[in-house]
């Protein structure tokens, strides 16, 4: 998408310096022109000289000298590689604001760079309720595969369900010995919640055994619980729980099958109420076995080798060695990631797969796709790790063995009440029919903005008061500005005044204000591109506020039903209703609804 006359200064260009190697889709890229300086939009001209082999302020004196000549443009100022265009108001708010169908459509990859994508996010353990980082992982993973799909990308989001394992089988143990035949359903707790506390009441029994070994022998003081962990009696009674899982042994399958149950009927009801949705999800359960076929696969060619004491593992160089397989023969954690891995691809023939973990498995996931590599996997290059840091709250980190964590389900609830009072007090008496329903969108909003707000890699604090706040940096801020303009819409309605885009005339909204507005409504595809090549949705909750506070200032300024003549108060309400659509889009991009009202 372009400025009518930076299009003619491509074509221009590209018919000077005919022989000049073009990029295909090549487009001068525009900006806004920077505050305190004079011109609409800058031509960063370091951007694009090396293609016709010029110095860049060359550069910027021919285009200069190229528009100043041009019917839309008012003025022209090269300064230092740099080119300030001024734009007459008619045509620049035809080439961006006039439409918005306009502009949406644009947001969109050519066909060419269009790709089958498989991303990967959430990935709960079936030991415990989710919790904060769930939720910034659930945000960054669904925002992602939504951006990806916006832009034009075929995308299939899958979920990873950890369901087995040594970790799983440490809830069970202490189900059997302080269940008492409770359930969720006799006990009124939520399935995973009720799960959970059973892996901190295991952690609380471990610690107490590891308490008393190194009471009675003080050589094992120096080492770690991991290490000792076999040691302690409900360590071992763990450890040998896993082993009769993967015999098969029926009693144990049993418990496990029916502690699953609980806990996925409660990741159910958390993944709902975020809109969480996923193509398929996997079980480890299913996909462990996969990984050990494919271990023993490559033990026999050579390529894994075995240890003295039976373990199978891997040399991977620089990264070092990694086991695969205990000496007893039952599966690690990594062992379900090579299964699920080629499973993923079998069933989906991606062009690449993307997990969303968070950073403390950059190794694991180094390992993974090198292990994937080695096993003759060509299509392993392709396999991408977007790696996000730790969100804590200002009461510190959250740990979930001790069972400290910031419970999903509680933060939702926190946010629909802090958005629910943030909304009576602004409606005073006049609390409408609807509260709770425009509360939970507001509050869910507010969350899922401020955990994209950052760069994913950002290890950030998460404060849910600043969070849900109608001014400021936040997604109340952004969804109010839509409701205001859906207001607007509607007076205009009660008052009958149409509003008629076909016969706006943009030259009358020539402010700087208004010039503004449209040109950052003009930068909406680019940024939604830019953002899904990056798989960063911070740069769209950036351009999203940067484009409300364009419009607030805009609307500080200048009457829409008011304005002073007809033809103005139907060309800013078309701009208004516009902008409203760019914005409500982008709030849809990331996942997050706009209530019609606030």
């Amino acid at each position: 998408m372009n400025f009518k006359c930076t299009g003619d200064l491509e074509n221009y260009l590209k018919a000077k310096y005919a022989d000049a190697k073009i990029p295909a889709n090549w487009s001068i890229p525009s900006e806004p022109c920077p505050q305190g300086m004079s011109g609409d939009i800058t031509l960063n001209c370091f951007k694009f000289a090396g293609i016709f082999k010029q110095a860049p302020d060359k550069m910027a004196q021919e285009a200069a000298d190229f528009l100043s000549n041009h019917a839309d443009v008012e003025k022209t100022e090269a300064v230092k590689g740099f080119l300030n265009v001024t734009v007459k108001a008619g045509a620049l708010h035809r080439d961006s604001a006039a439409s918005s169908k306009q502009i949406l459509d644009a947001a969109t990859v050519p066909a060419s760079e269009r790709r089958a994508i498989v991303i990967e996010y959430s990935a709960p353990n079936t030991n415990k309720p989710q919790h904060l980082g769930h939720v910034r992982n659930n945000t960054l993973g669904m925002s992602l595969a939504s951006l990806l799909q916006r832009v034009g990308h075929n995308v299939t989001p899958v979920n990873l369900v950890n369901d087995r394992g040594i970790h799983i089988c440490k809830s069970m143990i202490a189900y059997q010995r302080f269940g008492r035949g409770a359930t969720p359903e006799n006990t009124g707790v939520k399935g995973d919640h009720f799960v959970g506390d059973f892996y901190v009441k295991f952690n609380n029994e471990l610690q107490e055994q590891l308490s008393s070994l190194r009471s009675a022998k003080p050589e094992l003081a120096k080492e770690s619980d991991e290490d000792l962990f076999l040691k302690t009696e409900i360590g071992r009674a763990a450890q040998t729980m896993l082993q009769d899982w993967e015999a098969g042994d029926p009693q144990v399958r049993s418990l496990w099958k029916e502690m699953n149950s609980w806990v996925f009927a409660g990741f159910e009801e958390t993944y709902k109420r975020m809109g969480v949705t996923f193509k398929h999800t996997y079980l480890e359960s299913e996909t462990y076995q996969l990984g050990k076929d494919i271990i023993y696969q490559a033990l026999e060619k050579g390529i894994f080798e075995k240890r003295e004491d039976g373990a199978i593992l891997v040399d991977l160089g620089k990264l070092g060695k990694k086991v695969l397989l205990r000496a007893d023969g039952t599966s690690v954690y990594i062992t379900q990631d090579i299964g699920t891995t080629l499973k993923k691809y079998n069933d989906f023939k991606p062009d690449t797969q993307i997990w969303v973990v968070g950073d403390e498995q950059i190794l694991h996931f180094q390992m993974l796709f090198a292990i994937m590599k080695k096993a003759g996997y060509p299509w392993a290059d392709s396999l991408y790790h977007l790696s996000y840091g730790m969100v804590n709250l200002p009461t510190g980190k959250m740990k979930s063995r001790e069972g400290t964590v910031v419970d999903a389900d509680d933060l939702f609830d926190e946010m629909f009440k802090l958005a629910k009072d943030a909304t009576v007090e602004r409606c005073g008496e006049n609390v409408p029919a609807d509260i709770d329903e425009r509360s939970e969108i507001i509050g869910m909003g507010a969350l899922k903005f401020m955990l994209l707000k950052f760069n994913p890699k950002t290890t950030m604090m998460f404060d849910p008061q600043a969070s849900v706040k109608f001014e400021g940096d936040t997604g109340p801020y952004v969804q109010y500005a839509c409701a205001r303009i859906n207001s607007i819409q509607r007076k205009a309605a009660e008052r009958g005044i149409v509003i008629d885009a076909a016969s706006a005339d943009w030259s009358l909204l020539s402010s700087p204000e208004e010039k503004a507005l449209s040109v950052c409504a003009f930068m909406y595809p680019e940024v939604l591109k830019a953002a899904a090549k990056k798989m960063d949705c911070s740069v769209i909750v950036t351009y999203l506020l940067d484009l409300a506070k364009a419009f607030s200032r805009f609307y500080r300024e200048h009457q829409v039903l008011n304005a002073e003549d007809e033809k103005i108060r139907n060309a800013r309400l078309v701009l208004c209703c516009n902008i409203r659509d760019i914005l409500a889009d982008g709030l849809k991009t990331l996942t997050i609804g706009v209530p019609e009202t606030m």
